[in-house]
């Protein structure tokens, strides 16, 4: 299906009820463009919570967010006539974004995680409100949101109140078709009445982490398959290099040094060079002791960072248990202000992610480095070049690859460590939560490039291998991952070409994750 389709009728359905949603649901929605619908056990708490809130808007006290202002403007009492221009000033002006739009994908998981917590009955919007988020949604509707804006405290306001515009039929979304137009145009044409907001529903549309949270959803998934796939390529590199793998073996791992995440990388690896008849000859030609850090240390690095996507996963998991938003309906019938929009918890992740990928890069552009450098390589030609002097080889792979380490190194300085003051003094102290998703995106994306260069020489080096010695048996899964490499248009040894395309296809393939379903074709599952 075309991702800027609306969604089919036979899409897969995701429910939303009164219980959690699962970072499935969030990834079926924004990427998978699956339908979703409000339960109705959600519908009826829904409506039990604003039939209180409408109650306290007939009160004459004045209530935070029902019937005041907002932020340093909260010490002002509104008059029930002038509520509903409240709502509607409130989202028009927070609706500030600036810069490029956000990824489609993005603003998908922010408006279903925001559809999410209304249809918890803590924030006391009608169910009108959250139906009409799930229309835009299954209409695909996409409401344009800007790259900055956001501080990640009181939620991802500008974010989120880009979107709340068009829930109103305001400013500027994209269509089924992926085309800009008017919001208005856009849910005339889907059939979609647009929300006249009552008494609190604008700010309970846009006081939440949906936008940080919904990034680390992603993110969380996206890193799971490049650490599968740096075992892998770390597995490969290895291989080339004549070196051992004995110190994969699982007694070296677990019961010494109980990481968790190393002994899965360990045991990944291990799996990869499975009836490999290259490994454990460093002490042939080139005797060594022991293989370099690069090599030796690939299941400590990869596995400390595994241990922190565990960690970042359990904060997602609490966040999308979360009600988010200020203030909330007690099921008691109170309604009390909090601190719950504050984003530190999911920026705290977000950047401790970005370390780890960072690290993740740079040790597996050391490995490439090695294959390609002649005094390292244990026999392989310098830069894997055909006719070295004449060709170049793999060399200026990596130096894309080390722009690419270096940059990460820059995405990996923490976002959450900031923070500017807001709002007259009275947001004092924001998480930037946001700014530490958009980096960690990118990030992750780099991640996937610098993974993909030393997969292109570590196939090319084992092809190297083969052709110099057609006794030296690859592993079976690794020669699964090469023959899907040059499937997917990785070229093999041979006279310089244009490079280029090589390392597109290389990337393409990492970030499909057919690299990894390639070699799980022969190990089985791979942690």
């Amino acid at each position: 299906m075309d991702m800027h389709s609306a969604v089919a009728p036979d899409a897969p359905l995701v429910q939303v009820g009164k219980a959690d949603v699962s970072a499935e649901d969030v990834l079926a929605v924004a990427r998978g463009n699956a339908r979703v619908e409000i339960g109705p056990d959600a519908l009826a708490e829904m409506a039990t919570a604003r039939a209180r809130i409408d109650a306290l808007a007939a009160e004459p006290r004045p209530v935070y967010g029902v019937s005041t202002g907002f932020g340093a403007l909260a010490v002002r009492h509104i008059s029930p006539e002038l509520r509903a221009q409240l709502q509607r000033s409130l989202v028009r002006s927070h609706a500030a974004g600036m810069g490029p739009a956000v990824e489609r994908e993005v603003v998908r998981a922010l408006m279903f995680l925001r559809m999410k917590t209304l249809a918890s009955g803590r924030t006391g919007v009608r169910p009108l409100v959250a139906q009409t988020m799930a229309a835009l949604l299954n209409a695909g509707i996409t409401p344009v949101v800007r790259e900055f804006g956001s501080l990640g405290c009181s939620g991802d306001l500008a974010p989120l109140s880009h979107c709340a515009l068009a829930l109103m039929g305001e400013g500027v979304a994209a269509g089924p078709d992926g085309v800009e137009k008017p919001a208005g145009e856009l849910l005339a044409a889907a059939g979609i009445e647009p929300v006249e907001l009552l008494e609190k529903e604008g700010l309970a549309l846009i006081n939440g982490t949906d936008g940080m949270l919904g990034m680390l959803v992603m993110a969380i998934a996206d890193l799971q398959r490049l650490f599968t796939t740096a075992d892998i390529t770390a597995a490969m590199t290895l291989e080339a290099l004549l070196g051992s793998d004995k110190v994969l073996a699982p007694e070296l791992h677990a019961p010494i040094r109980p990481h968790p995440g190393q002994a899965l990388s360990a045991a990944n690896m291990l799996a990869v060079l499975k009836d490999s008849g290259l490994t454990g000859h460093h002490q042939d030609d080139a005797p060594r002791v022991q293989d370099a850090y690069s090599i030796r240390c690939a299941p400590q690095v990869a596995g400390a960072g595994r241990d922190t996507l565990a960690h970042a996963q359990l904060v997602a998991s609490r966040e999308l248990a979360a009600s988010v938003d200020n203030p909330v309906v007690l099921p008691d019938g109170r309604v009390e202000s909090n601190g719950n929009f504050h984003g530190a918890p999911v920026a705290y992740v977000l950047d401790f992610l970005a370390i780890a990928a960072a690290d993740l890069g740079s040790i597996s552009e050391r490995r490439t480095d090695r294959l390609l450098d002649k005094a390292r390589s244990h026999g392989l030609p310098a830069f894997l070049a055909d006719d070295p002097g004449v060709d170049s080889g793999l060399m200026i792979a990596q130096y894309t690859q080390a722009a690419l380490v270096s940059e990460n190194k820059r995405l990996a300085v923490p976002a959450s460590v900031d923070s500017i003051p807001s709002s007259a003094m009275q947001e004092d102290h924001v998480s930037m939560g946001w700014s530490a998703a958009r980096k960690l995106r990118q990030a992750v994306d780099n991640l996937g490039r610098i993974l993909a260069v030393e997969l292109t020489a570590a196939a090319r080096a084992l092809e190297i291998r083969q052709q110099a010695d057609e006794s030296g048996r690859v592993a079976p899964a690794t020669a699964a991952a090469m023959a899907a490499a040059r499937e997917a248009g990785v070229g093999g040894a041979g006279r310089d070409r244009f490079l280029s395309p090589d390392l597109e296809a290389a990337a393409a393939l990492v970030a499909s994750g057919g690299l990894v379903r390639a070699v799980e074709g022969v190990t089985g599952p791979l942690a």
